[in-house]
């Protein structure tokens, strides 16, 4: 695989035909990045658009020269995977603002070069859901998450991980309901593992869920995490424990909460605190509306595992901060502070209640 990753003018992109993407079975050249402070005519812009919704790579725009990117590539921005530049108004999702477009540019090559097949996955991901009802967008997902499962870059995660047992039963309830009046309150109960996404809080989780869906006397729904964290993501030592890919797939889409929530938007209400990692905001992401305490971090790990998000985090996060910095989050696995968070939609409220 060639590791490099070429730096391209927009004029390039729309006079030069893509060479193939395999050579034999190995991704040549998986990422392009497009220098968006070359010189483009209005002509050669619309050309560039045109090839880079067909392109077969990944499109990574750069801008270093600060200040809002020429009229003249604003749609190309759009129809690229994600754009990197200098600095970036928080309210135009097309863009990343780093302090250092290069260095952010090298990070998101070596990602891609060592996970060529969860970052490509992704990219296609985020763009064949983008405008897809959430339900056929989260089985986009499943079915792109089982394939990745048969890849060198999971099998690799699995070995490093090493072997591990099961985690032990919960010491107490997995998930807390109660209801007060027209309330549901439900809480994650598992603190002793960081209130991890495991098989036991999921399906409490969706119990309480599918309890609000039938009793439409429930008018509002608050979830939030018991412990010093929200939730720590899916529960490592059950990675790669289902039976078969299928059974896992219908576990993911049917048996997950990510849809539920989607469904119960405009009642749920969700409180975040501490690390929100994986599912621990994939899920809260389809919510109406979400809370964060002062301090939150939000990180989406999977691509460094060989996977992709995988609790519906392609499909809601997207929808709250658009693809394209939803595939840098994805990407890079970076950290997003809360002001960010904020800044960028995927959290409503910083308030220091709980």
């Amino acid at each position: 695989m060639d590791t490099a990753q070429p730096v391209i003018s927009p004029q390039d992109l729309a006079d030069v035909a893509d060479t193939p993407l395999l050579e034999g079975a190995v991704v040549d050249t998986p990422m392009l990045v497009v220098d968006l402070d070359a010189t483009v005519d209005a002509g050669t812009a619309v050309r560039a658009v045109e090839r880079a919704l067909h392109s077969d790579r990944l499109l990574v725009g750069v801008r270093r020269t600060p200040g809002p990117v020429p009229e003249a590539v604003a749609d190309l921005v759009a129809g690229l995977d994600t754009t990197i530049v200098a600095d970036a108004a928080p309210a135009d999702r097309r863009m990343v603002g780093v302090a250092d477009p290069d260095a952010a540019v090298a990070e998101l090559r070596d990602v891609v070069a060592a996970n060529v097949h969860a970052a490509m996955v992704l990219g296609q991901v985020l763009r064949l859901s983008e405008e897809l009802p959430v339900p056929q967008a989260i089985d986009v997902e499943s079915l792109a998450y089982s394939t990745l499962l048969g890849t060198p870059g999971f099998r690799r995660w699995l070995q490093q991980r090493g072997p591990r047992p099961l985690p032990p039963p919960a010491p107490q309830d997995p998930v807390l309901v109660r209801r007060d009046g027209e309330r549901l309150h439900i809480t994650l109960n598992r603190p002793e593992r960081r209130n991890a996404y495991g098989a036991e809080v999921r399906d409490g989780l969706v119990e309480a869920l599918r309890l609000a869906i039938a009793d439409d006397t429930i008018t509002a729904i608050v979830l939030d995490g018991s412990g010093p964290v929200f939730s720590a993501g899916g529960d490592l030592d059950e990675f790669g424990t289902t039976p078969d890919l299928a059974t896992a797939h219908l576990i993911r889409t049917r048996a997950g909460a990510g849809r539920l929530v989607a469904q119960l938007a405009d009642r749920t209400e969700v409180r975040v605190h501490g690390s929100c990692v994986g599912a621990g905001i994939e899920v809260p992401a389809f919510a109406g509306r979400i809370v964060a305490a002062p301090g939150t971090v939000f990180r989406l790990p999977e691509v460094s595992m060989g996977l992709i998000p995988g609790a519906g985090g392609t499909v809601g996060v997207p929808r709250r901060i658009g693809r394209w910095r939803a595939f840098w989050l994805c990407a890079t696995g970076a950290a997003l502070d809360v002001g960010t968070a904020l800044a960028w939609g995927l959290v409503d409220e910083i308030s220091p209640g709980r």
